[in-house]
């Protein structure tokens, strides 16, 4: 007597990787829906196009996805906040934990300048709790580097920092890991007069400072890419973008390291009850933000980055530019795509229909 075997279809077997492109299509659809905003001096009204895109785009996919990472709560912009749902919610679609940000960078589109990304990172959801870490506070400190420093750390204790080594010391033992002279380390850090003391310590030791108006998602990711000639991401930046550069991170085998700020006596007190704030003090890794044995990445250029050239308009054609990573591989695949505008559809949630764009 033989017994029949189940036959599992590739999304039952591996749903991360059968339905990795649709995170893709969901940020084009977002870089794509608000080109138009850029420069326009309205970032509340270009992030709302991207969350329509986004969301629009989701409402076809047979997916389970809960956003455990939202944006939005930082600056009251419109969003897709944590607890929203993306996806049909069809019973027995795979689930996902889903952090995203649909525009990273939204000064920066409002004002026409580069470094603004529409970006998502995913995690099939564990059977109990969430697989990213969600950071009450608004802000936290941050520290990227590549892999070749993150390596060294964990050989060479002698060559190990924190956030809580003088910068000075880091920029030191960067030039050292990487074989190069201290004035050839390139750090990047956020223009804000909190940073004062970060400025001058990178100034002092003669490095290569790269001073960015906004979108620290990509500047924090730069450090690990082969090409971005960008070797350390330090200073305060938002939370969930922290999150999202984990996720990045664990694909790319460089590391960040995150630690809760509490900006003023107010947040002290919003966030008093939440249990995450026993932890205010602790230095967290890129696998303690996003856990798991995988995660994917994705994000599409709106305006250049270190990270990926923006929409490209000539004519009736747009070109967008994007990467996907899964952590599980370590593949990292760069997506060149060519919309013609006289045919290419978005589907948008606020329509309910295909519209062009």
């Amino acid at each position: 007597m033989t017994t029949a075997k189940k036959r599992f279809s590739l999304t039952e077997r591996d749903p991360e990787r059968s339905l990795e492109f649709e995170f893709i299509r969901a940020t084009e659809h977002a870089a794509l829906n608000c080109v138009h905003w850029i420069g326009r001096g309205d970032k509340e009204g270009a992030d709302a196009a991207a969350c329509d895109a986004i969301n629009g785009t989701f409402d076809h996919i047979d997916m389970r996805g809960e956003v455990v990472i939202g944006e939005g709560q930082k600056d009251e912009a419109p969003g897709i906040f944590l607890g929203d749902r993306l996806g049909t919610w069809a019973p027995g679609s795979p689930k996902f934990n889903i952090a995203l940000d649909p525009i990273d960078g939204t000064t920066n589109i409002s004002k026409g300048l580069p470094n603004s990304i529409s970006v998502m990172a995913a995690v099939i959801a564990p059977e109990q709790g969430p697989a990213m870490l969600n950071i009450p506070t608004f802000y936290s400190e941050k520290l990227a580097y590549g892999p070749q420093v993150a390596d060294a750390m964990r050989r060479d204790k002698s060559l190990a920092f924190n956030l809580d080594t003088p910068v000075e010391e880091i920029v030191e033992k960067t030039a050292r890991i990487l074989g190069k002279n201290v004035h050839q380390v390139v750090a990047v850090v956020l223009d804000r007069p909190r940073h004062e003391r970060i400025i001058k310590g990178i100034r002092k030791m003669g490095a290569a400072l790269r001073l960015i108006s906004d979108g620290d998602v990509t500047a924090a990711i730069a450090p690990s890419l082969p090409d971005s000639s960008v070797d350390l991401y330090l200073g305060i930046g938002g939370s969930p973008e922290g999150v999202l550069t984990a996720a990045a991170l664990r694909a790319l085998g460089g590391d960040q390291q995150l630690r809760m700020w509490v900006r003023d006596d107010d947040e002290r007190a919003r966030i008093a009850s939440d249990p995450a704030t026993k932890n205010l003090k602790k230095i967290f890794h890129a696998d303690d933000l996003v856990m798991g044995s995988s995660a994917i990445f994705c994000a599409t250029g709106i305006t250049s980055s270190w990270l990926l050239p923006g929409v490209k308009l000539v004519g009736r054609k747009a070109t967008t530019h994007s990467i996907l990573m899964r952590a599980r591989s370590r593949t990292v695949r760069y997506i060149q795509a060519v919309h013609d505008l006289d045919h290419k559809t978005i589907y948008l949630r606020s329509k309910t229909r295909e519209t062009l764009i």
